[in-house]
């Protein structure tokens, strides 16, 4: 029929129309009769069909009752065309709703076994579920009670069991869902859009009555759905909770039970039904509670983070649901119910979060109006008392629950103490005013956050100046190497963040001092729970301060107002922790496990009478932690730095910089405020700074940079300049107390790395008192001090920038001339012939005049400089405290310990390229510092060779022709051999041999030589000896990075003579002939030509064809 053409509603026209094929169909009952009757249908209104109903549901139900099988087809399509007049009609007969609610229930069963579902089509149950839901939805007025009479238990056993097993066996999702969806049509509780009958508390009470029956079946076989493979997909679980938490509202309802009669007996007529009737009396409750209680929790621990929202969200309304109905009857579910319901309150998606917290204000709204009504002890026991005795119970079981639970119940166990926290919120305070509560909850958190302390790269990470100021200038740089804590019983991140929030919202409801003081206690307490202690304070003052804390209303309307932190009550908080944390017993902690070099020095300067006068009060609380104090700060503990263990080192570690993001906390806290506090809180964390080893110095420089941005500072610099006036003065006053301040050098060596020029006016006493100490004691001193004076050279180096490269600028217009010089050969032959004369002893007086005359007065000059104060400007300031500081290097230059002269002569390089600025000046602290220099160059360890090599390339680059005489004599025929000794050794040697101290040798000295060479300016002689040197390294044989090292050298030799070493490398190839361009000139006959390729051809090449390319053509050309 066409959309256009109006339906039958007369229904003598209707029946007429329909008869015809009602007849055919009940003859013949094939599929072709059904679809034709089906189709017929359609064409009928809903009024006319409602009237016709019996009639046409009878061929329909005809087909069903014959005897025999029946082709699924048939049945699929009768039950479509039942379903049809189903949905568009009302039932309003007893026996047709009986008749065919057998029917199809006999349609969906085996034949031979009918408990089981028949193994018929998935479009057939389909199709018949559809029908029986149609069938219960289109039950009118009165007669749809009449299935809930005990006289219908075992029919309707028989669905339900029926129904259950299709929603539990079948694989088939839409299947499952529609067996489950009639199951909750059922027990006419269900939430389609459809209209439903809304039945009256008595008739509510006899459906209740009735299911009791099937409560266990029921319960048990949808919470093996819920809890089932994820694979059925969160539609059919969402199915299954809803039918759950829907049937056990109806059966375990307060209302009900409290006005049903459960003495009632069964009347006689039933027989052996009335076994089959259930009475729900006080112990059937108590007993069924408890087995509910049993499957709730399975159901809870399967769903509660479950990875679909709409599970999550059904939950909730399953707890609403049965605290809202059942919260009596159900009492050992509440706190299962409860718990479930706080631990939705940080469910990731805001939809589930929403209806959580109208859930719980709910809750609490009907237990504070409960309470003050109800007569009975259980329900008189207020919503804040059950929360409190959660929370109570879960703080005792959540240290087990982290050792054995996976991490996806340990962040559900986590997020429902969270909830507890947010639900309860300012109540917090009164229930941590219990003792027994704040016990339970803080020795949870101890066990909770304890660190794994194993691993052995924490301490074996060292600092490097280096790296610090890579790191200067970019917080986020330096943020992005900070290393992750590794907790010993979780490693998922969201636990840890759920942790801290647990730690901030206990700060932001709570007591600020009452929990200050009781976790300082736990502090001082023992070592074992000093890190967690400290993590737990930092986040406490942060959430009192209001950092990363949801504050909105979560759950709670109570009159009571919780503890609110004043600024002031923050500040008071913060100086007490902070004043534990700086303590020498708390600070200065071991964090190597061999003694360095600097922890020798530190330990021969200090003196045990004077500590111990210090330390003294703290006495009998160090010899238990007396592993965790550095030697110097308990001269009886020293042993322990022999025995301290990886473990203990790494605690120590982890401590410090707990402590350090713990100031930083606090300075976030308080803002503007944490200024004043920077008097005491700042040398501190300078002094972490300038540890060595990784972890705590990145620490330190993470909590510089806080520290700066919550006081308002824009950088590190202007933080160190504004507040240098006094951590000066506790520098000046600690270095004269050495003994008992031994780091202090590291807080100056930090403020001269991160601040500017500004400082130095400041600083220039606080270095002349370092250079004073020195000098008075260099055995005991000089390593502490050594590391000072790098990083101060290392600061005026980057202060007054000089140019220390100077030879890349002067070899690049040499090249060019070469390149672009036309070859004329008559200024050639001019030339030759003048060089001829003189080798021949012909003019050479007048040059030699010449040449004699001009340097002595230069020297004399320069003797008039260095020994006439009267006529010098007086020395820039930073050029003065160099030139003090080189003389220092030139005395610990000859140190008997290897690691302080590499130190030194990394200072010394640094004071040349300072000094270069003002030639007058360098030179005669060169002239002075070289035989050390040379000492190190030619009778010390490779080490020490190498960094004096460096140091030498610096001073030619500087001192240029001052060097060249000492250089040529006293180095150059040192190096040389020891490059042509080795290059036999490095061409036979494998891979392993790029990491020897050998071949670093060797490459610092080849990649320094030409430009040094260059710089010199040196004679033929001294060329040749440096040529044949590195000759061997052009071979193919070396390793690569030593090929391209001597590639440099000549690259830079030929520079200074380009005409003997194009001769030179022809000499060892040659790759063509050279024509004369006139017949009477002599053929060039050189080494190379026509030898065929070996080791050295393709270095050879490249030389000649990127140095010698355009003079190589214009060979070829005729003479112009």
């Amino acid at each position: 029929m066409s959309p256009t053409m109006a339906q039958i509603s007369d229904p003598k026209i209707a029946f007429a129309y329909l008869r015809p094929a009602c007849v055919l169909l009940t003859k013949e009952p094939t599929v072709t009769n059904v679809e034709t009757l089906s189709a017929q249908l359609k064409e009928v209104n809903d009024a006319t069909l409602q009237q016709l109903q019996e009639y046409v549901l009878f061929p329909l139900r005809f087909v069903l009752k014959v005897p025999g099988p029946k082709k699924d087809k048939l049945v699929q399509a009768v039950a479509e065309a039942m379903s049809q007049v189903l949905e568009n009609t009302c039932v309003q007969s007893w026996e047709t709703l009986q008749g065919l609610f057998s029917e199809l229930c006999l349609c969906l069963c085996s034949p031979t076994d009918p408990g089981k579902p028949a193994d018929t089509s998935e479009e057939l149950k389909s199709a018949v579920l559809r029908c029986l839901d149609a069938l219960l939805h289109a039950a009118y007025g009165d007669i749809v009670f009449k299935l809930f009479e005990p006289i219908m238990l075992p029919g309707l056993g028989a669905a339900i069991s029926l129904l259950l097993a299709l929603g539990e066996k079948t694989k088939s999702r839409g299947i499952q869902a529609a067996a489950l969806k009639c199951l909750q049509a059922l027990t006419l509780q269900c939430d389609c859009t459809q209209e439903h009958i809304v039945p009256s508390s008595e008739e509510r009470c006899a459906i209740g009555s009735t299911m009791a029956s099937f409560l266990p079946g029921i319960t048990t076989a949808v919470a093996r759905i819920i809890t089932g493979d994820l694979r059925q997909g969160h539609a059919v679980t969402v199915r299954a909770i809803k039918v759950w938490s829907r049937t056990v509202g109806l059966v375990m309802e307060d209302a009900q039970l409290q006005a049903s009669d459960p003495g009632k007996t069964p009347s006689p007529d039933l027989g052996r039904i009335g076994q089959l009737v259930v009475r729900r009396t006080q112990d059937w409750v108590k007993s069924t509670a408890g087995k509910l209680s049993v499957l709730l929790k399975k159901i809870i621990s399967c769903t509660s983070a479950h990875q679909h929202w709409r599970v999550r969200l059904e939950m909730v309304e399953l707890d609403d649901h049965l605290l809202a109905r059942c919260s009596q009857s159900l009492g050992e579910c509440v706190g299962p119910l409860l718990e479930a319901l706080v631990g939705a309150v940080n469910d990731e998606e805001p939809r589930v979060r929403k209806r959580c917290e109208a859930a719980l204000r709910e809750v609490s709204q009907r237990n504070q109006s409960g309470s003050s009504n109800s007569k009975s002890s259980s329900s008189a026991q207020t919503f804040t008392d059950v929360l409190s005795e959660n929370l109570h119970s879960l703080t005792t079981s959540l240290p087990r629950l982290m050792r054995t639970s996976d991490d996806q119940k340990k962040l559900f166990v986590l997020n429902v103490f969270l909830g507890y926290l947010k639900v309860l919120g300012p109540l917090v305070s009164v229930v941590l005013n219990s003792a027994a509560h704040l016990q339970r909850i803080s020795k949870a958190l101890m066990q909770v956050l304890e660190l794994d302390v194993m691993d052995v790269r924490i301490v074996e990470e060292r600092s490097y100046a280096a790296i610090i100021e890579t790191n200067a200038d970019s917080h986020d740089s330096h943020t992005a190497h900070i290393q992750r804590k590794h907790f010993l019983y979780f490693t998922d991140e969201k636990i840890l963040s759920v942790l801290m929030e647990i730690c901030r919202t206990l700060g932001y409801y709570g007591n600020i001092y009452l929990l200050t003081d009781h976790f300082l206690d736990l502090y001082q307490q023992s070592s074992a729970y000093r890190k967690q202690a400290a993590m737990v304070l930092n986040e406490i003052v942060r959430g009192a301060a209001g950092i990363a804390v949801a504050t909105e209303a979560q759950g709670l309307e109570c009159h009571v107002q919780g503890y609110s932190a004043t600024q002031e009550d923050l500040k008071v908080a913060v100086v007490s922790v902070m004043e534990e944390y700086t303590s020498l017993k708390n600070w200065h902690l071991i964090t190597v496990s061999e003694e360095t070099e600097r922890d020798r020095q530190d330990q021969q300067l200090l003196s045990p009478s004077k500590l111990l006068s210090i330390s003294n009060s703290h006495l009998s609380n160090t010899i238990a932690d007396s592993l965790q104090v550095i030697p110097s700060s308990f001269a009886s503990a020293s042993p322990s730095s022999s025995t301290s263990t990886i473990h203990q080192l790494n605690s120590n570690i982890w401590q410090l910089c707990i402590q350090l993001e713990g100031i930083a906390c606090f300075a976030e806290a308080l803002g503007g405020d944490f200024r004043p506090l920077l008097m005491t809180s700042l040398y501190p964390v300078l002094e972490k700074a300038g540890e060595e080893t990784l972890l705590v110095s990145q620490a330190a420089l993470a909590s510089m940079w806080d520290i700066s941005k919550a006081c308002g500072y824009a950088s590190l610099k202007e933080l160190i300049n504004e507040n240098s006036d006094y951590l000066l003065n506790d520098i000046s006053v600690n270095l004269q107390r050495l003994s008992q301040h031994p780091q202090a050098p590291r807080v100056l060596t930090v403020m001269l790395t991160h601040s500017d020029c500004s400082l130095l006016p400041l600083v220039r006493d606080i270095v002349q008192d370092v250079l004073m100490a020195l000098d008075l004691s260099y055995d005991h001193t000089a390593a502490l001090f050594c590391s000072v004076l790098h990083a101060l050279m290392k600061a005026l180096a980057r202060w007054f920038p000089s140019s220390c490269g100077r030879t890349s600028k002067s070899a690049g217009p040499k090249q060019t001339t070469v390149h672009k010089e036309v070859f004329n050969i008559r200024q050639f032959l001019l030339d030759h012939r003048k060089q001829k004369e003189l080798a021949e002893g012909i003019g050479i007086e007048e040059d030699d005049t010449e040449d004699l005359e001009v340097p002595p007065p230069t020297e004399c000059e320069d003797v008039e400089d260095i020994c006439g104060p009267d006529v010098k400007a007086e020395l820039p300031s930073h050029l003065s405290i160099t030139k003090d500081v080189m003389e220092r290097c030139i005395h610990l230059l000859s140190d008997p310990s290897l690691m302080l002269r590499l130190k030194v002569l990394d200072v010394l390089e640094l004071c040349v390229c300072v000094l270069s600025e003002k030639e007058n000046e360098l030179l005669p602290m060169a002239h002075r510092c070289w035989p050390a220099l040379l000492q190190r160059l030619t009778a010390d360890d490779p080490l020490a060779v190498l960094r004096a090599f460096r140091v030498l390339c610096t001073l030619g680059e500087t001192c240029g022709d001052f060097l060249r005489r000492r250089v040529s004599k006293e180095i150059l025929p040192k190096l040389s051999s020891s490059l042509a000794r080795q290059a036999p050794i490095s061409a036979k040697a494998g891979p392993v041999y790029t990491h020897t101290l050998s071949y670093k040798l060797q490459l610092a000295v080849l990649q320094g030589l030409g430009s040094l060479c260059q710089r010199l300016d040196l004679g033929e002689a001294d060329l040749d000896g440096v040529c044949e040197a590195c000759l061997p390294y052009l071979s193919c044989r070396q390793p690569i990075r030593l090929q391209e090292a001597s590639l440099s050298v000549f690259q830079h030799l030929i520079q200074v003579d380009p005409d003997t070493f194009w001769f030179t490398l022809n000499e060892l190839h040659c790759p063509s002939s050279y024509i004369p361009p006139h017949p009477d000139l002599q053929p060039i006959q050189l080494n190379g030509m026509g030898r065929p390729r070996d080791e050295y051809s393709d270095n050879v090449l490249k030389l000649l064809r990127e140095e010698f390319g355009s003079v190589a053509e214009s060979i070829h050309q005729p003479v112009g």
